[in-house]
């Protein structure tokens, strides 16, 4: 009503002044008509011979009926505007919650008095200015605290990883509170492996900033301790659940062996990840996912497929939030469709194209926040003593036991061990398939490198049976029985040790020299 001439002609004035309260001072922010500033002014204490000074301190509306009242009641302000032609003021204390916020003044220049209509009138818009400013002041405290908040809890930095380039955004929404809970993380593991993660928590306000920072902690521990990605996925599941609080997460982890190219997947409720070629063309990258964290565990459905695949040197990994392809009125598919297009028609560089994405958001001014993570390969690096990989088979997941085959033949390959490809991926089927046909639960499925003398390349089979197996000749019209036999004749070295309440059989190749 007040925001500009027209308003202000609404009740008459020429002008206005308008001071707030600062640390206990009045702070002018609206300084009345052109060359009207007093010198001064701009802080004044509550004690000083000024009409907003008086009605800040007194909580009562000062009605000033001619210029001659102006001059006798307030002399050191008078001579400063006197040439403005004021021939009356109202000025008004910005009262809320039983407290000065500040104060209002509205310049006459062609009045002289105030009926009793127009003093209930201006007494009650000063009312209900300062109901407004309340509301407003406080809005922005809540988003100055949740902005502050949600930056604390992001990454302050995102550390070096070696042979791979990853760039990280973070863009508040245009519209709302402009605040919620999308993040990103980037987590070095052990062996040339790093672990790379995107989730949105539920909401736009503090309490989803706050949760979001427990969130990503708790991943990240999960993560470092060596838990397989499925693992840090459903504890982080119930983790959020035993919060106690109504918030879910949707999520995305993605651990990376930089050696092999092997990305072990595990998707909780969120979007689909992309993949960039060397040569510029994108894909979406379809991955098996579970339930939201938190979610997961209130059903009591803590399962999360592991999806494996290769990125090639060159490849570049794309995890973001939903916020980055909601289009009014379009479909997730729309958008996952238009981001595809920008990301093969966007920058070579890394960080461009990241940029590039985010300007996207801004020039829609998009309704919800905005998190990307991209991760590119780099040239491959030589094989490291500590590669390891990981994944857990269960019984009653085919796909799980496809990926730990895809593992396998990725890391015989990036470890220099091609001369024994066959013999290793056989080997360790037998022993997968072992452990699956004869225990009553899953099997965790290890293979890394190990130095020494001569360099090996070792699998692990691990299960919760303390049954060991027996080698045993199988007959000619046998149909098991064969498994051990095999490994025996394909492995150079193989052997069970008792795990806890189970066992790990593994095997171990030696990786010829010349590879």
């Amino acid at each position: 009503m007040l925001k500009n001439s027209q308003g202000l002609a609404h009740l008459g004035a020429t002008s206005l002044v308008m001071g707030l309260m600062e640390a206990g001072r009045i702070h002018l922010v609206a300084d009345g008509p052109e060359d009207s500033f007093v010198p001064g002014t701009r802080y004044t204490r509550t004690d000083e011979q000024y009409p907003m000074s008086e009605v800040v301190r007194t909580l009562a509306p000062r009605f000033i009926e001619s210029a001659t009242d102006f001059a006798t009641s307030y002399p050191i302000l008078w001579p400063h505007i006197s040439h403005l032609g004021i021939t009356s003021a109202a000025y008004l204390p910005l009262i809320a919650q039983a407290r000065p916020i500040g104060a209002l003044g509205l310049l006459y220049s062609d009045k002289d008095g105030f009926t009793s209509d127009e003093r209930n009138l201006l007494v009650a818009l000063g009312s209900s200015i300062a109901q407004s400013l309340q509301r407003a002041m406080l809005y922005e405290q809540e988003h100055d605290l949740a902005e502050g908040l949600q930056q604390a809890m992001l990454p302050r930095r995102i550390p070096d990883v070696p042979g791979a380039q990853v760039a990280v955004r973070y863009r508040s929404a245009r519209l709302g509170r402009d605040i919620g809970g999308d993040w990103y993380d980037v987590i070095p593991l052990p062996g040339g492996r790093v672990g790379a993660v995107i989730g949105d928590v539920q909401g736009h306000d503090t309490h989803a900033a706050a949760v979001m920072g427990q969130l990503r902690i708790v991943l990240r521990a999960y993560a470092a301790e060596g838990h397989s990605p499925a693992t840090v996925m459903a504890r982080a599941s119930v983790f959020l659940h035993e919060l106690d609080t109504d918030r879910f997460a949707t999520c995305t982890y993605a651990e990376v062996d930089l050696t092999t190219g092997v990305v072990q997947l595990v998707r909780a409720g969120h979007v689909d990840p992309l993949v960039r070629e060397s040569d510029g063309n994108c894909r979406r990258l379809p991955a098996e996912g579970g339930l939201p964290l938190g979610l997961s565990a209130e059903f009591g459905r803590l399962e999360y497929p592991v999806s494996t695949v290769e990125l090639d040197p060159g490849q570049t990994l794309l995890l973001f939030t939903d916020g980055l392809v909601e289009l009014p009125g379009a479909d997730l598919d729309e958008g996952i469709q238009l981001l595809t297009a920008m990301v093969r028609n966007g920058p070579q560089d890394l960080q461009r194209l990241a940029d590039r994405l985010c300007e996207e958001v801004d020039e829609r001014g998009g309704e919800d926040d905005v998190a990307v993570l991209l991760l590119r390969r780099k040239v491959a690096h030589a094989p490291q003593p500590g590669g390891r990989l990981q994944q857990h088979v269960a019984q009653s997941d085919p796909e799980a036991l496809s990926s730990a085959r895809h593992m396998i033949r990725a890391a015989v390959r990036a470890w220099g061990a091609k001369a024994r490809a066959d013999e290793v991926e056989l080997a360790a089927d037998e022993l997968i398939t072992n452990a699956l046909m004869h225990t009553d639960g899953g099997a965790i499925v290890t293979i890394r490198v190990l130095t020494g003398p001569e360099r090996r390349l070792r699998v692990d089979v691990e299960d919760r049976s303390s049954a060991l197996p027996r080698r045993r000749d199988a007959g000619e019209a046998g149909v098991s029985g064969r498994g051990l036999m095999l490994v025996d004749r394909l492995a150079d070295l193989w052997g069970v040790e008792s795990r806890g309440s189970g066992k790990c059989v593994w095997c171990e190749f030696v990786i010829p020299a010349h590879e």
